[in-house]
């Protein structure tokens, strides 16, 4: 599925950091970026410099979003894309649309997130932006996979492999590669996944992506736990991965490892550390207001406390309301898990009144998904 990694990959760059912080690493601390970008955003409003301050604007938003501080996230990519429009810059508003709908897709707001995403691959395209445009139409994918349509959305990450890979753009080859790897995984196809993953870690390495790196690594870590059973590797990995996302301080990626080192435990049937690592993941994620992982984390909590002696009817009657809280976001995959743990458990089928079981029918994606999704071209990147 994924072709050679080139000998010398280009390395990592990060594009939402423009203007006055355009010289900042894709690995520059997210403390050290938001205090920067703070200061040239004061800088540029009181310059008068619409088009700086939407570009540094950009950098606190997404500063502000990947440290979990949701509200000021929301707030610094409205002001962006408010100062782009005022000085009819359409590439930067196309960037600042591109920071709101990937925000709304962490806050599970999925179909803001596919109509502000496909504003800005409109507005790149509009103002010959490939790069925000290319951004744009891995967060639609992206989008589309996290609900689980792999059908919709596995031509479209491959063709943005493709790109990427002639682009010589790594870090989003490595994007591409972990999202056409978690599909492998979630479908089964373990040696794929794996394959995938690997090649991902050690381009992102090579790229000095250490933010890529740390996700590959816990890709990596989840496939030889599920498949293998090999829990010291899988637990190694995710502390090197740890470390990577704190030295960064990317507070959602570290809660999803710490989720994912509770499901290497949980397998290895050391239900009581799952719960704790559970448990720690489930706040993390509530705090930064993410109700995907938050969910995530319940249903693994759910079933460890199970493992450890709860009520059947107790975790019977949480699983139904978390299958239909993972339903509302829209979440068929993980919807789909709540069943099988139901079954492993021993307490389905869970009681289903509001039809959201994994026998509906329906389509997967919002109707805003599945047109935004039509309309990605990826020749239009060329």
């Amino acid at each position: 599925m994924a072709g050679q990694v080139t000998d010398r990959p280009a390395r990592a760059s990060a594009p939402e950091y423009q203007g006055a912080l355009g010289s900042l690493s894709v690995n520059a601390s997210l403390p050290e970026v938001l205090a920067r970008g703070v200061r040239e955003l004061q800088a540029a409003e009181e310059a008068g410099d619409l088009r700086e301050a939407a570009r540094c604007g950009l950098a606190v938003a997404e500063a502000c979003r990947r440290l979990g501080r949701i509200e000021e996230a929301d707030r610094a990519w409205k002001a962006s894309y408010r100062a782009a429009r005022s000085a009819g810059h359409e590439g930067a508003m196309a960037w600042a649309l591109w920071s709101g709908g990937t925000l709304a897709r962490q806050r599970g707001a999925l179909r803001l997130a596919y109509r502000l995403l496909g504003l800005a691959a409109e507005a790149g395209e509009r103002g010959g932006d490939i790069v925000v445009r290319g951004y744009s139409l891995a967060g639609l994918a992206e989008t589309g996979r996290i609900q689980g349509d792999y059908e919709a959305v596995g031509r479209l990450h491959e063709q943005l492999l493709a790109e990427a890979r002639r682009r010589g753009e790594a870090r989003h080859t490595v994007w591409a590669l972990e999202g056409i790897a978690q599909m492998h995984r979630n479908t089964g196809s373990y040696d794929k996944a794996l394959a995938l993953f690997e090649e991902a870690a050690e381009t992102a390495s090579r790229a000095e992506d250490r933010r890529g790196w740390a996700w590959a690594l816990r890709g990596i870590a989840d496939v030889v736990s599920v498949r293998d059973g090999d829990v010291e590797r899988a637990l190694s990995l995710l502390s090197r991965a740890e470390e990577a996302c704190r030295e960064i301080r990317l507070a959602s990626a570290l809660a999803y490892n710490h989720k994912m080192r509770g499901n290497v435990l949980y397998r290895a049937g050391r239900h009581e550390q799952a719960r704790e690592l559970y448990a720690q993941a489930l706040a993390e994620f509530r705090d930064m207001e993410e109700p995907r992982g938050a969910a995530l984390s319940r249903l693994g909590l759910v079933k460890a406390e199970a493992r450890l002696g709860r009520e059947a009817a107790r975790t019977a009657a949480e699983l139904a309301e978390l299958r239909t809280t993972l339903n509302r976001i829209g979440l068929r995959h993980a919807r789909d898990m709540v069943d099988k743990a139901a079954a492993e458990l021993g307490v389905g089928p869970l009681p289903d009144p509001e039809g959201t079981g994994a026998g509906t029918d329906g389509p997967v994606l919002p109707a805003v998904g599945t047109d935004a999704l039509r309309k990605a071209d990826v020749e239009g990147l060329r």
